[in-house]
């Protein structure tokens, strides 16, 4: 669902870097935001072309480093290499496992693992930026 506030986030970076207000990113955005899943620009491209065949590659991936920018999602490079982009706002921290035959990949939260990485903060006096947790290895449906 998208919400008022990740349309305004969007058009108040535009306005303060002083860049181009247009449909074509309104549109990009739109139709990130509604697909909540982990999209590469490749698939993002193939669902905006299917709309609106008029908007290039490269539109698609400026807007998605914009997005970035302002924060409504990030990049992700596992270890495919392939990027892919996944929403930000108002999604809790999670970590991934991620299946090296079919490349599913399933968010997962535990608050035990999350209290041990507090604990190792604490014990080493670390100043944490950021972090993320990948588990490689293969899905149910694949291991039958």
């Amino acid at each position: 669902m998208i919400s008022e506030k990740e349309i305004n986030i969007f058009e108040d970076y535009l306005l303060t870097k002083n860049l181009k207000h247009s449909e074509q990113r309104n549109e990009i955005l739109y139709i990130f935001l509604k697909h909540d899943k982990h999209l590469t620009a490749n698939e993002l491209y193939r669902i905006v072309q299917g709309k609106y065949p008029a908007i290039g590659y490269a539109t698609i991936y400026r807007t998605l480093k914009l997005l970035c920018a302002c924060g409504l999602c990030r990049e992700l490079k596992f270890e495919d290499g392939t990027s892919r982009y996944e929403h930000l706002f108002n999604h809790q921290h999670h970590d991934h496992l991620i299946c090296t035959k079919c490349g599913r990949f399933v968010e997962v939260v535990d608050p035990q693992i999350e209290a041990l990485q507090e604990k190792l903060i604490k014990k080493h006096g670390f100043h944490p930026e950021r972090h993320r947790m990948e588990l490689y290895g293969v899905c149910k449906r694949c291991k039958r």
